[in-house]
């Protein structure tokens, strides 16, 4: 008994001692991970982003013109099976398939499967394909295909092409937006709030009045007249980087501002006055005092700021100012779901709806449990 009322005590003074002497970011993640929807919003949030990035290999066929499958234009998703009515299988398989228009179809495809065992198609693994580049290298294996003609997990588009190939591919593409426009809006705020706040007066009121400017400026007749500045002969990678220039123009200013807050409370604090008594430069001040001394909700600020980014582009691309075809992009593959025929029809396109919410909620999860880490000697039990 004596050995164990040692032992606890000592137990708890050795966690007390290990909290207060770790690190702002170790805090930080021990009190992220008891937030079970953050950590798997967080788990979900590493699955799509790599999906994205290895699309090429994850997907069968390349998510443009050049994969299209012709002879199955808006066709429904081949699902893999292992038993049916012919038998079970160790493989995965499908069936082939014949398709036919009728007038009392109003002449659109109707695909019948064929059901006798020969007409199987069984899947492979690490199959080859198209070719694709990717780090500068060329490659043609993909993770899975059919031993003969092509297989749509996610169906088709109305010009054959695989919707699971685009929309692993335009999860991608809609990061990569985000992340150039929050990388944008970071540098402008961390440089506009970071010289508002420092130095006030004068140089402030002029940097609030460009601030407060640019929050007044209604973001849809913006984007129209963006829209029509933007020519025709534009490239696809040029509608892209311009696309994310504007996001990032316009989306500095809520970090600004808090930036510009937090440095005129800490401007006149002892560490501060301290470095400015030993001649250090405002830049250093500022980048090497003040900066750090809430690094962790700037942080939180960039992840919260993901999930608007991707919304921005999806409602641009979805209104036909923002990315067009042959870009995939989440809002590009939204276009395709306004008309009453898929609704009806071809319920198969709302698909990459899903993986854009579910990509819009692991954001919003994920920022929510870093805010409420953000400061790890709040009392947890609140």
């Amino acid at each position: 008994m004596t050995n164990i009322t040692n032992t606890v005590p000592a137990t708890n003074q050795k966690l007390k001692e290990a909290y207060f002497t770790a690190s702002q970011g170790q805090l930080i993640w021990q009190r992220f991970k008891q937030n079970k929807s953050a950590l798997a919003g967080a788990w979900v949030l590493i699955i799509l982003i790599l999906s994205g990035i290895f699309s090429p290999f994850l997907t069968p066929y390349d998510a443009s013109i050049a994969g299209r499958d012709k002879d199955y234009l808006n066709g429904a998703p081949q699902v893999p099976s292992f038993c049916d009515d012919n038998g079970c299988s160790l493989r995965p398989f499908i069936y082939s398939y014949e398709r036919t228009r009728s007038f009392k179809t109003n002449f659109r495809w109707v695909t019948e499967e064929k059901t006798d065992l020969e007409d199987r198609r069984y899947l492979t693994f690490f199959s080859k394909g198209m070719e694709y580049t990717f780090l500068g290298i060329k490659f043609d294996r993909h993770l899975y295909g059919v031993d003969e003609g092509q297989i749509h997990i996610f169906g088709t588009d109305s010009t054959g092409k695989d919707i699971f190939s685009r929309t692993l591919t335009a999860v991608n593409t809609s990061m990569a937006v985000g992340t150039i426009g929050v990388l944008i809006a970071f540098f402008l705020a961390l440089v506009i709030g970071g010289i508002s706040g420092y130095y006030g007066g004068k140089i402030d009121s002029v940097l609030q009045m460009v601030t407060d400017t640019v929050r007044t400026i209604p973001n849809i007749p913006l984007f129209m007249a963006l829209a029509a500045f933007v020519p025709d002969t534009w490239s696809s990678e040029e509608r892209f980087f311009f696309i994310s220039l504007v996001l990032g123009l316009i989306g500095w200013t809520t970090l600004a501002r808090r930036i510009r807050t937090h440095l005129l409370s800490e401007r006149n604090q002892e560490y501060v006055l301290a470095a400015q008594l030993c001649g250090a430069s405002p830049h250093h001040v500022i980048r090497r005092h003040l900066l750090p001394s809430f690094t962790s909700y700037i942080i939180v600020d960039l992840v919260i700021s993901f999930p608007y980014m991707i919304l921005s582009e999806t409602a641009l691309s979805f209104i036909g100012l923002g990315l067009k075809d042959p870009v995939n992009s989440l809002g590009v593959m939204l276009q395709n779901v306004t008309s009453a025929d898929v609704l009806l029809n071809y319920q198969w396109y709302f698909i990459p709806v899903i993986f854009f919410i579910v990509l819009v909620l692991a954001f919003v999860f994920v920022g929510d449990g870093l805010r409420d880490a953000a400061d790890p000697y709040a009392d947890t039990n609140k």
